[in-house]
């Protein structure tokens, strides 16, 4: 499932690259929701499906998976993504219907693996069942997505997608796994490090996320501040309790580091909220959600799977040449992206974000690949 992950991390922002380049032909459905849909449904979702795949049975003390829970879910992630970015490459819509119909099939597949745990748990496991609820989350976004390319006089279905790939789906599914896995990767290693880790703020978040949904559902973008503000606050207290006062390894500081990139897009979507309250200009553009999308998820995409890679590879758990390189050209592209809304011709500074992407992960995603597919180095099975 990584290595499927690390691939389209890198095909995916081709196929954008080439078409902000004007190398590519312009699809049947919008460039940019088409951008959206493949980093938020297939690319991301990959990574997420090989780690819960991974981590549910052994949150919840349950017999792991085996390959053939994996491999449907693998082949479906994978051909929906092929054949979404040949579909996009050449023009052909069907190739693009049929590439959604296959990540819809993995994606179902995947649900219905981690269901069977959940369903045989009792232990009342919050972080599974919210991990879960984010997948529902994104679910019902890609079946509103894979109706409004049977029905394409309703963009209102592929704006929903949209949005509910953000704040439905990865910003609960990451925060949750970052509630989990943080402090106690933190504790292992901080000498004097005291895990912070309240099930009320999953519980108090929870109901934000949806709010903020629910606003940018329905165009209300004047009052998302009643709820950014909120997701602000707790998004900097957890920075603040969650970060090593003491020496800590720098595989572990990149994730802190990652994770301050969603108070940094709470704070652009505050300002940006009251800014159009006051008065009635929408400023700032899609800095907000490019924030948190390429930094948050970027970056943290980068930390984490650096992290489990080394872990389930043999390898020492340390951040490596390589993954440095990868998350430092990450920050570049994050503030590269999110500054391009604030210049006068955007255009030339989003296609070089998507070429700094490019340059970024083609090392860090040739050096993750050539791991997954040689045997672990202590001999262990894998």
């Amino acid at each position: 499932m990584f290595f499927i992950g690390a691939a389209n991390v890198l095909a995916a922002m081709a196929w954008w690259t080439g078409w902000l380049g004007g190398w590519l032909p312009t699809p049947s459905v919008p460039a940019g929701w088409m951008h959206a849909f493949v980093m938020q449904y297939q690319v991301l979702p990959t990574f997420i499906f090989g780690f819960l795949l991974t981590v549910f049975p052994r949150w919840m003390a349950q017999t792991e998976a085996s390959k053939w829970h994996y491999l449907p879910v693998g082949l479906g992630l994978v051909a929906g993504q092929a054949l979404v970015l040949a579909g996009l490459g050449t023009g052909s819509a069907m190739l693009v219907h049929l590439g959604v119909i296959n990540t819809l099939a993995g994606w179902l597949t995947a649900m219905v693996v981690l269901a069977g745990w959940l369903a045989r748990d009792r232990s009342g496991n919050w972080h599974a069942i919210s991990c879960f609820g984010g997948l529902l989350m994104g679910l019902a976004g890609l079946l509103a997505f894979a109706a409004y390319l049977h029905v394409p006089g309703e963009p209102r279905l592929a704006f929903a997608m949209l949005k509910i790939g953000t704040f439905g789906l990865l910003v609960p599914v990451y925060a949750t796994v970052a509630h989990r896995m943080f402090p106690f990767f933190a504790g292992n290693v901080v000498a004097g490090y005291r895990p912070w880790r309240p099930m009320w703020l999953l519980a108090v978040s929870w109901p934000l996320w949806l709010g903020h949904l629910a606003l940018e559902l329905a165009h209300l973008y004047p009052w998302l501040w009643l709820v950014d503000l909120p997701l602000l606050a707790l998004a900097a207290l957890t920075l603040w309790k969650w970060w090593p006062r003491g020496k800590a390894p720098a595989l572990l500081r990149v994730l802190f580091i990652g994770y301050a990139w969603l108070p940094v897009g709470l704070a652009l979507y505050l300002a940006q909220s009251l800014w159009f309250l006051g008065t009635g200009e929408f400023t700032l553009g899609r800095a907000p959600v490019h924030a948190i999308s390429v930094g948050f998820f970027g970056s943290l995409l980068v930390a984490m799977v650096t992290r489990v890679t080394q872990g389930h590879s043999g390898r020492p758990l340390v951040l490596g040449r390589i993954p440095a390189v990868a998350f430092a050209g990450m920050q570049v592209v994050s503030l590269l992206r999110v500054g391009a809304e604030l210049a006068a011709n955007p255009a030339p500074w989003f296609f070089a974000a998507s070429v700094g992407w490019l340059v970024a992960f083609l090392p860090w995603v040739l050096r993750s690949l050539w791991i997954y597919a040689t045997p672990r180095i202590d001999g262990r099975p894998g």
